[in-house]
């Protein structure tokens, strides 16, 4: 079982921003060696609107961070690598 947080990537694949956001994460990630820090989960609204709808997401990109099966941060259309890094700070090593 894996007990890491699940980051969940709520993403459409006709959203720019969307795309911009992921290379900001994984920038994030790498930088500070966080790789195996979340289990991390890309959900496109094409593919699977009623996550969307649960977890209550009405625009994309979002990141929700859930641990211990609670929604533990939610960060709305991030705007870069360095509003990302302080959003999920708490987790990073």
């Amino acid at each position: 079982m894996d007990s890491r947080p699940t980051l969940i990537f709520f993403t459409s694949q006709r959203n720019g921003q969307c795309r911009r956001v992921e290379g900001y994460l994984a920038q994030v990630l790498q930088r500070r060696h966080n790789h195996e820090t979340f289990a991390i989960r890309h959900v496109a609204s094409e593919e699977r609107p009623d996550l969307h709808e649960r977890f209550a997401v009405a625009v994309t990109p979002t990141l929700v961070v859930v641990e211990s099966k609670a929604v533990r941060g939610r960060l709305v259309q991030p705007r870069g690598a360095e509003e990302i890094r302080m959003f999920l700070e708490p987790w990073l090593r």
